[in-house]
């Protein structure tokens, strides 16, 4: 199997149960505290590139940085920069294995990862 990865943030409910859903498939992903280790910006064309959604789909528009640095209307190319800058603006969780990656919002899409 190739490395599964958990984009994750340990105080968000969302990302727990997207472990604890694969950890009761017996899996066991690797996880990338987003926060605590950003994601370069090669890193974020890389997860566009899987998820085969625009870079807006990876955003989180509902966090203060995200009006204060007036994002509802930048190019894809600006908002990966924002995210790389300011990684609370990424969408979580994010569960990648190989090259399938999936939006995990319900957590339950983590398991789509697997197949």
């Amino acid at each position: 199997m190739q490395d599964l990865t958990l984009y994750y943030n340990p105080r968000c409910s969302k990302s727990r149960e997207a472990l604890a859903l694969l950890q009761a498939g017996g899996h066991s992903p690797v996880l990338r505290d987003y926060l605590e280790a950003p994601p370069t910006l090669a890193e974020l064309e890389e997860l566009v590139r899987l998820l085969g959604v625009p870079a807006r789909a990876l955003v989180r528009d509902g966090e203060p940085v995200y009006a204060e640095l007036g994002l509802a209307e930048a190019t894809d190319a600006a908002l990966l920069a924002a995210i790389a800058t300011h990684p609370e603006l990424l969408q979580r969780p994010i569960a990648v294995n190989g090259e399938r990656a999936v939006i995990a919002r319900p957590p339950e899409l983590a398991l789509q990862v697997l197949a």
